[in-house]
């Protein structure tokens, strides 16, 4: 072959080969995750799928798809709502990542025909690797679909069942239970509401009687008592704290007790503080109400770092679950082969517990919380971070029975089975 013919065939190689990359697929915008449907709208929809891809992956890390059930409405500015952001939280971490999710999953629901196992089930016939489980009031489904699905990896959130030394340990090598340390949201929350009080009266407006709700009432009373009694240098008898249980994570007409009517009750006795442990805000909206009639009230709400809006002036702050930097550290655990059953305690990160990044469990401030107490709020965390611990005796349970001895720490164990309310505290403990 001559050397001008040998130069003639390159050059043809080479148009043909930009030609053939000229012509070949590019990267398109993925659409934008869908909206949630309201309420009503879901009672008929089908699994939404939110999808939100940026860069390429690597190869290494392949993009997963994931499953999301939302024990209520995406837009609850609460429980719900928290676990939603975090899932876009994945997204925007993860690219290449998607979900699908489904509202108002719980027992009874009239949205949904299926279990939450079967719609987990639906799910994965979509195409989803993993599925999170938001609610305690979807344990069991949880398991039995993990029982059923041994290749599928499974998020309980709230759950103990991959607890190996809790009372309800299934060996279920596909599933983890995350759990943010809440108890240090709650006592953040019940220090803001007894440095605030004029009048010494605390309401808890809480969902159904369980573990979780118990232990979680039983330290915003602990960090009310401890803020009361040592920045305030008033005496503990003088401070009334009493829990109201509705019966269920948020309203439901003619099942559970009216939360907006609750609150009213509590307001119009003499509780000028109003502490929320339920997925929605209506302490804060009727604290809002009322303030608005002159008297001088306050709400926290609960779950979501944004649920003050729209009511700040009469908002102290809201202690929040951030979900996103744990769900992100599962799905990397599948992309890299390391995933363990495990149960996992999520505490704050004491440098910034309102770091996205790096903080399970944050406390935002409301416009409500003066300066002075604001400041003292800070001591309190700042005490929390440095190895405060409240759970330390002497405590006894509401029946006067002695929980922890003088000097004693509780294991997480005993914080996570509080049997009772403590002495000190008015309401139901079963």
């Amino acid at each position: 072959m001559s050397r001008k013919t040998a130069w003639i065939m390159l050059s043809v190689f080479i148009m043909m080969s930009m030609i053939l990359t000229a012509c070949g697929p590019k990267a398109t915008q993925a659409p934008e995750a869908t909206e949630a449907p309201s309420v009503e709208e879901t009672a008929t929809a089908e699994i939404t799928e939110a999808v939100v891809a940026t860069t390429e992956v690597p190869t290494e890390a392949a993009p997963i798809k994931f499953g999301l059930l939302l024990v209520g409405p995406s837009t609850d500015m609460g429980w719900s709502q928290a676990h939603y952001d975090a899932a876009l939280y994945v997204q925007e971490k993860l690219p290449g990542t998607e979900f699908l999710y489904l509202e108002n999953v719980y027992t009874g629901s009239t949205a949904h025909t299926q279990t939450p196992a079967e719609l987990a089930a639906d799910m994965v016939s979509k195409g989803a690797k993993l599925v999170i489980f938001n609610s305690d009031d979807q344990k069991d489904n949880a398991i039995k679909f993990a029982q059923e699905h041994p290749d599928v990896y499974v998020i309980h959130a709230s759950g103990d069942s991959a607890w190996k030394e809790g009372k309800n340990y299934v060996d279920l090598p596909n599933m983890k239970n995350i759990m943010g340390r809440m108890e240090y949201g709650k006592m953040i929350a019940g220090c803001a509401a007894a440095l605030t009080s004029q009048t010494g009266k605390i309401g808890f407006l809480g969902p159904l009687i369980n573990d979780e709700t118990r232990r979680f009432a039983a330290s915003a009373y602990l960090g009310a008592k401890y803020c009361w009694t040592n920045y305030l240098k008033k005496d503990p008898a003088d401070l009334k704290f009493k829990v109201t249980w509705i019966g269920f994570w948020f309203n439901l007409p003619g099942v559970t007790l009216d939360p907006t009517q609750v609150a009213d009750d509590f307001y119009n006795t003499g509780y000028d503080v109003v502490l929320s442990s339920i997925d929605t805000t209506e302490a804060l909206t009727e604290a809002k109400k009322f303030a608005a009639d002159g008297k001088q009230v306050w709400a926290l709400p609960y779950d979501y770092k944004g649920a003050c809006e729209g009511a700040d002036d009469v908002c102290l702050g809201v202690e929040y679950f951030n979900w996103g930097p744990s769900y992100v550290k599962a799905i990397q655990s599948i992309q890299d082969g390391t995933w363990e059953s495990s149960f996992e305690l999520v505490g704050p990160d004491w440098s910034d517990i309102n770091n996205p990044d790096t903080s399970a469990v944050g406390f935002n401030k409301g416009g409500a919380l003066s300066e002075e107490n604001s400041a003292l709020v800070d001591q309190f965390i700042s005490e929390l971070g440095g190895g405060l611990n409240l759970w330390t005796g002497p405590i006894n349970l509401q029946d006067g029975t002695e929980y922890l001895a003088d000097g004693v720490v509780a294991t997480d164990y005993q914080v996570w089975y509080l049997p009772q309310l403590l002495e000190g505290m008015e309401g139901q403990s079963e």
